[in-house]
């Protein structure tokens, strides 16, 4: 669908910022996306950057409806693993399942069946069922050598389903080939692989800010600190 010149260029703006802060400042790659969706939400673009600003916020009821929404205007299967991660998001692991064995994964490239096949191993965990998401996850691109860009995360979310089922050895081995191929720091391997040897890290710095006079930490900071260190785990929706 063409769009006069200058609503068009509104519209880019827009999307641009979407982009620019769905990262950083995912409330407010939100609140630009709203913008667009009312200038244009005929568009597929912008129903599908709505979709993934709604994602990135947890809204995944929203999410859902833009993605559904975009896929009818271009008739794409690429969005399907989000999908799927969607329903997770819900509480309907069943659902993201049985879209993991339809016919449109087949469709998909390899990045995205690598995708989908993360999403059902996240569904098979919400449902608790640990060894079966670790299986879901042994594949050809589990056991390559090839550095591709979801071989970090692929790695990662086997050796987090290992570490779930009691298997430490093996999770420790994965976490290490995990962070081999994460050059771009896109996991938290490293914290991981600490974690499991028991090492902790100390900010000299940071401590003297909780400090008080008389050289002991302040309860209410140092609890703060705390809550704000929790690490997010990989088989969340949004993770997987």
């Amino acid at each position: 669908m063409s769009l006069p010149k200058t609503l068009a260029e509104d519209v880019a703006r827009n999307l641009v910022m979407v982009a620019r802060l769905i990262d950083e400042d995912p409330e407010e790659a939100y609140a630009y996306s709203r913008i667009a969706l009312r200038l244009a939400s005929r568009v597929a673009a912008v129903r599908e950057a709505a979709g993934f600003a709604a994602y990135a916020t947890q809204k995944y009821a929203e999410a859902l409806a833009e993605f559904r929404a975009a896929r009818r205007m271009t008739g794409s299967v690429e969005l399907w693993p989000v999908m799927a991660d969607c329903e997770r998001g819900l509480g309907r692991p069943e659902r993201a399942m049985a879209m993991a064995g339809e016919p449109e994964v087949q469709k998909l490239d390899k990045a995205g069946q690598v995708e989908m096949r993360l999403v059902a191993a996240g569904a098979r965990r919400d449902m608790g069922q640990i060894d079966a998401a670790i299986v879901t996850l042994q594949s050809p691109e589990l056991a390559s050598n090839s550095i591709q860009p979801w071989t970090p995360r692929l790695r990662y979310a086997y050796a987090d389903a290992l570490l779930e089922a009691g298997r430490e050895d093996e999770a420790r081995e994965w976490f290490g080939k995990a962070l081999e191929a994460d050059k771009d720091g896109s996991t938290d391997a490293s914290d991981r692989l600490a974690e499991l040897d028991g090492v902790e890290f100390v900010d000299a710095l940071g401590d003297d800010d909780d400090e008080t006079e008389d050289g002991t930490v302040d309860a209410h900071e140092g609890a703060a600190g705390d809550a704000a260190d929790q690490d997010e785990r990989g088989d969340e929706p949004g993770k997987a």
